[in-house]
């Protein structure tokens, strides 16, 4: 019995002497770095984002319009002034499929939209492409009947915006990691 608890306590002690060992080595992502290299806040903000290539009144042009302002926010926050370092080269494909078709009246009652987002990181001082990929949101939402139409087309568009948000949260997500994993 005797023996049992000191295993255990040996054990316990052992478990807190790994703890305290690692205890140095976390750096939460986001904090200021006192040795006055950027952290990752400075490195985000150096991320310049273009204007979108083609400015047209197309759905299509409207929900890259709205990935932008929401990359941009996701990156600057309300700062801005910094120099770009790196400048995010975007393109968007999207997609709408009816998942079901109401029988009386031919319309869709639920449909599916879809983001596909190619991003290419490109440094500004060598304009090499130092990162790219791609991502994906599909999201389902529900369309009231026909004669709803105002209805309608907001669902349809508070669609594009949710997605245009986890587009934009994605890269965001896989920016900070690139330049995590660079330091």
């Amino acid at each position: 019995m005797l023996s049992a608890r000191i295993r255990i306590a040996a054990r316990f002690v052992a478990v807190a002497a790994l703890a305290a060992l690692t205890a140095g080595c976390f750096q939460p992502m986001y904090a200021e770095r006192t040795d006055g290299t950027p952290g990752l806040r400075e490195k985000l903000m150096g991320v310049e984002i273009p204007p979108v290539d083609k400015p047209n009144a197309s759905r299509e042009a409207r929900v890259q319009v709205e990935v932008r302002n929401a990359l941009a926010f996701k990156l600057y926050g309300t700062a801005t002034g910094m120099p770009p370092t790196h400048r995010l080269v975007l393109r968007f494909t999207t997609s709408r499929q009816s998942l079901i078709v109401d029988a009386t009246t031919g319309l869709p009652s639920s449909e599916n939209f879809g983001i596909d987002a190619q991003y290419n990181l490109i440094e500004i001082a060598t304009n090499k492409s130092v990162m790219t990929g791609t991502t994906f949101s599909r999201l389902s939402y529900d369309m009231p009947g026909s004669y709803q139409r105002f209805a309608r087309t907001r669902a349809y568009r508070d669609a594009e915006d949710r997605a245009a948000n986890e587009i934009a949260e994605n890269i965001t997500t896989r920016l900070a990691s690139f330049f995590t994993a660079g330091t």
